[in-house]
This record gives structure tokens, sequence and C-alpha cells, in this order.
């Protein structure tokens, strides 16, 4: 099976306007340029006097080595989001107003085609090649995987023009 370590996990969240179709597709493109595939497990959305709920699941993933990947999850809760209209440069654009929280969540995984699971041996040997032999590595990878979703969550929070938590 492979190892998973948690390397990154924030929140953010959003109330007022927004444009949710100019948002999703931004932070879907944001991790197809940086290389990952990304594929969306959950897609719902429930409507009500409130406005639109809409929850959204994506798993995007990277192979960084035959023994490494990124993984990074993302998910996404709308409350209230209604059609709205603003005014900016003289100019009335359509977009949506609500509140959105994304929890953004990032994992490197080792060992992920399990090809050292075959054997009780293999297994064992994978253990004393992970703590003693690519530590360092595995550092390395850890905290460049945190820096890119901290780059992620930095670019989501400017595009809605969010300053911070």
């Amino acid at each position: 099976m492979a190892q998973k370590s948690n390397v990154f996990k924030e929140k953010l969240k959003h109330k007022g306007y927004w444009n949710f179709s100019e948002l999703y597709n931004y932070c879907f493109n944001w991790l197809k340029d940086e290389g990952y595939s990304v594929s969306e497990s959950e897609y719902t959305e429930k409507l009500s006097s409130f406005g639109k709920e809409i929850q959204i699941k994506w798993e995007a993933k990277k192979k960084v080595t035959d023994y490494y990947r990124n993984v990074i999850k993302v998910e996404w809760h709308v409350l209230g989001m209604k059609d709205a209209e603003i005014e900016r440069d003289g100019k009335k654009e359509s977009t949506n107003k609500g509140e959105i929280k994304i929890s953004i969540g990032a994992d490197l995984e080792t060992d992920y085609e399990e090809k050292w699971e075959a054997k009780p041996f293999w297994k064992f040997m994978r253990g004393v090649y992970d703590k003693y032999i690519i530590r360092t590595t595995t550092d390395e990878y850890e905290d460049r995987l945190g820096g890119q979703a901290e780059s992620y969550v930095k670019d989501v929070k400017a595009f809605l023009q969010v300053s911070g938590m």
C-alpha cells in the first residue's frame, strides 16, 4: 500500500461577489498547467430559497518519479450562491454572490505503484529505504510540494481578491 505523508492543509473562505465559472476554470487550469491530472469525484448542486449549494471534490495527481507522486485534494463548498450584477469600470458585469469555502490538502505518496508490496522482505526493505537512504530526498519533495500548494492558495486568494483569513 502506498504511503502518504500530509504536507499541506489550508482552508480559505470568501463571502461576497465572485464569478463561479471563472473561479472554477482558474483553479482547474492552474492544476493542469502545473502538470497534474485532475479528476472530479463529486459535483452536487442543490437549489433552495437561499440560493444554490454546490459541493465539489477534486483529486489532482502528478508523477514526480517512479517512487514519488504528488496528490493535491481540493474540496469546494458553495453556500447561498445567487446571480448578481456589479459595475466595474463603468460597465455592468454578470457575476455571483454568496459564500465559498475551499479546502486544499497536499500529500506526497511513496511507492504509489506498490512495487515494494509483493513480499514481506521487500516491504521491510522499503521501510529501511525510506527511513535511512532517501530521507533527505523525501524532505526535499515534501518542501517543494508544500510550496506549490501554498502558491496555489495564494493565487486563488488573489483571484478572489481575499487578503487573508
